[in-house]
């Protein structure tokens, strides 16, 4: 398999993805307005502490305070929860911390919608080959190195390496190094830690005390790894620095770095149309087939569809193929649009046993090329798989999309017949309170229509019940859920609000489309005011100039001025 990460810098940007087979799978955005803060550290300070939550609220400088769980406040805590002095049953939040006390923590999970960073004592400082734990005494392997061998070779190593009261985890790329690299890593991250700790006893809370990596240096430490057969980057200071930490880190890995000055280096690649096809609700797989992905805060949904597919022997086949292909689908959109939480698959359901337990396999063997920690907990008899993602930083959407201003993320409006009735409803109610006689509506064009009725027979009704004369006009700057209701005092405004046109008038409209019910004639608007054009329905899509004949409440006639 071929494996290349693409770094893009920009100037208020920098986009890294990964690829596989040439295929994006992964994507990390970093912007200079929104720095990210996983991984930094900060000195706190307690503001309240909630016996009932078992937690503790944090100021750390930010726009909202952090949360800290009372398993992330306990001291000498081992990645394997058997490494602190008593069990978190029976521990009271309130006799570890207390409001006003100084902490010094670490965020494990961005703030996340309306949610606070999620922080933790137990800090950890993330290498090349190992990550040092200075709070607790312990000594853990990456699971993901198989070898038994291997991991019993590992553990000896950091042994020797590993420095008095603190503990270490050998990371994955460290299978096959010797203890000079593990030795020079843990010299580099004891520095550091000596650092942190200085910085924190010389300030006040809240306060910055270590700034994690940026982006590119992260991916360096934590995805260039000897299965990368090349990064390609397209900024001349970021390459040399790239090769600069190299020559500290993996010198036998600069060979794989190569440099492209092209403003957009991901054009080749069709990545930018692969992240927009991230973003849309529905994917369609090569088969014909598709999925649906829909999401909500902690729960995501995605259904398998045969669609356009119809196959070639029976159904059984047909279900069997677009299943395996969503699988594999499903594996990378997860990592490509960094979805986290609860995760429910609605596969085609499949009859025999052995074809449901065929899916399963592919879906887990995709899911282990994933480094965030993913959980499958089997398929049921109605196909539907249910899995867990670790959520640790924001969605993809998260990053590049913010909630309709109209529609407030429901990704629904009202209709038209229900915003007719409604204001209808707001019409009688202005009819009732003023003493006006005429009264102005303005409203989405969709809207304007219902409430006038085909020939004006709503707005005839509405005008008998109400008592007043009624001018509705349609306005595409308005959105389909607002309206303008404004009783009209006297003759002069009634003719300056309600009427754009009078007869003599000559106008440039642009035809816009052919007359509902009589397809000789054509259609403009000026501000929503319909223009009857007779004898244009051969000329939508043109300018052409008009003189005004008749003016209604409703709508004006006009006809083609020739020349």
């Amino acid at each position: 398999m071929l494996k290349e990460i693409l770094a893009n810098i920009g100037e208020e940007e920098t986009k890294v993805v990964v690829l596989e087979d040439r295929v994006p799978v992964e994507v990390y955005i970093e912007r200079s307005v929104n720095q990210r803060l996983m991984g930094n550290i900060f000195k706190g300070r307690v503001e309240n502490v909630l016996p009932g939550m078992q937690a503790a609220f944090v100021n750390i400088g930010l726009e909202k305070n952090a949360f800290l769980y009372v398993e992330d406040a306990l001291p000498g805590r081992s990645p394997e929860g058997n490494g602190h002095s008593g069990s978190i049953l029976g521990t009271d939040i309130s006799d570890i911390l207390k409001p006003g006390q100084e902490v010094l923590v670490q965020i494990v999970k961005e703030p996340i919608g309306t949610k606070g960073p999620r922080v933790t004592t137990h800090i950890t400082l993330p290498g090349r080959y190992l990550v040092l734990m200075p709070m607790v005494d312990y000594i853990g392997i990456s699971r993901r190195i198989e070898s038994e061998k291997e991991r019993e070779r590992l553990k000896g190593l950091a042994s020797r390496v590993k420095p008095a009261g603190m503990g270490i985890i050998v990371r994955t790329v460290a299978e096959g190094v010797e203890d000079d690299e593990l030795r020079q890593d843990v010299a580099l991250l004891v520095k550091l830690w000596r650092k942190i700790t200085g910085r924190a006893a010389h300030s006040a809370a809240p306060r910055l005390v270590h700034r994690d990596l940026e982006l590119v240096q992260r991916i360096l430490r934590d995805i260039f790894t000897e299965d990368v057969d090349r990064l390609i980057i397209n900024s001349r200071s970021e390459y040399e620095k790239v090769l600069d930490l190299l020559d500290i880190t993996g010198p036998h890995l600069k060979l794989k770095v190569f440099f492209d000055d092209r403003e957009n280096i991901f054009e080749d690649y069709g990545v930018d149309q692969e992240l927009e096809k991230a973003l849309k609700r529905k994917v369609w797989l090569k088969c014909g087939g598709y999925l649906v992905v829909d999401q909500v805060e902690a729960l995501i949904a995605i259904d398998v569809n045969t669609g356009k597919y119809v196959g070639t022997t029976n159904l059984e086949d047909t279900v069997l193929r677009t299943n395996l292909e969503a699988a594999r689908e499903i594996a990378r959109q997860l990592r490509l649009r960094n979805i986290g939480g609860i995760i429910i698959v609605d596969f085609i359901d499949m009859t025999q046993e052995g074809h449901r337990q065929q899916v399963l396999h592919i879906l887990e063997e995709e899911i282990r090329k994933d480094r965030t920690k993913t959980n499958i907990l089997g398929i049921t008899q109605l196909g539907l798989v249910e899995m867990t993602r670790k959520k640790v930083r924001p969605s993809l959407t998260e990053v590049l999309q913010r909630p309709c201003p109209y529609c407030e993320g429901r990704g629904k409006v009202l209709s038209e017949e229900t915003m007719g009735i409604h204001f209808k409803n707001q019409i009688c109610q202005l009819a009732r309170e003023t003493a006006a006689d005429t009264i102005l509506v303005e409203a989405n064009p969709l809207v304007a229509a219902r409430l006038i009725g085909s020939g004006g027979a709503n707005l005839r009704e509405l005008e008998s019940k109400t008592g007043k004369n009624l001018y509705i006009r349609g306005s595409a700057g308005h959105h389909i859920e607002s309206v303008a209701i404004r009783p009209l005092q006297d003759r002069e405004e009634v003719q300056a609000h309600t009427l754009p046109v009078k007869p003599g008038d000559v106008l440039e409209v642009r035809v816009e489309e052919t007359h509902i019910s009589n397809v000789y004639d054509g259609i403009a608007r000026i501000d929503g005011f319909v223009l009857d054009i007779e004898g244009a329905g051969d000329l939508v899509g043109e300018t052409i100039p008009v003189e005004v004949s008749r003016v209604y409440r409703t709508y004006a006639k006009a006809r083609p001025v020739r020349t």
